[in-house]
C-alpha cells in the first residue's frame, strides 16, 4: 500500500464515531471485510468508495487518505485562540458539538436582528 497512515486513520475515525466494521461498509456500499481489509492496509478503496468512506466519517478525501488538513480551514481563522478552542471542540463528543453549534448559531442569528432593529 502506498500510505501507512491510512489503515490508522480509517480505524481511528471509524471508532471514534462509534461504527463497526459492518456498518461503515453499508454506509459507504461495501462488504464489512472491505474495511477490515483497508484497516489492515491489505487493499486500498476505489476512488468513489473512499470519497463516501470520507463523507462517512466527517472528514475529507485529503485527510483519510494523506492526513492532510483543509487549508482553507486554517487560513481563513486568523484568531489563534479561537483556533485552538474549536480544535478542543473537535475532540468532544458529537452531542456536545451540537450544543456548541446551536449556541454559536444562537450568537450569531442574534447579531443578526440587532443589526436589523439599529437599520
Amino acid at each position: 500500500m502506498t500510505n501507512s497512515g491510512f489503515p490508522k486513520r480509517l480505524k481511528e475515525l471509524r471508532l471514534k464515531k462509534n461504527l463497526s466494521q459492518i456498518l461503515l461498509g453499508e454506509m459507504v456500499g461495501v462488504h464489512y471485510t472491505h474495511i477490515g481489509r483497508y484497516e489492515r492496509g491489505l487493499s486500498i478503496p476505489k476512488t468513489e468508495t473512499l470519497r463516501r468512506l470520507a463523507e462517512a466519517l466527517g472528514v475529507t478525501t485529503d485527510y483519510l487518505f494523506e492526513g492532510k488538513i483543509d487549508d482553507v480551514a486554517k487560513t481563513r481563522l486568523e484568531d489563534r485562540d479561537l483556533l485552538q478552542m474549536f480544535k478542543q471542540v473537535e475532540k468532544l463528543q458529537e452531542d456536545d458539538k451540537t450544543v456548541i453549534k446551536k449556541l454559536i448559531d444562537a450568537f450569531l442569528t442574534k447579531r443578526k436582528v440587532q443589526a436589523l432593529v439599529e437599520e
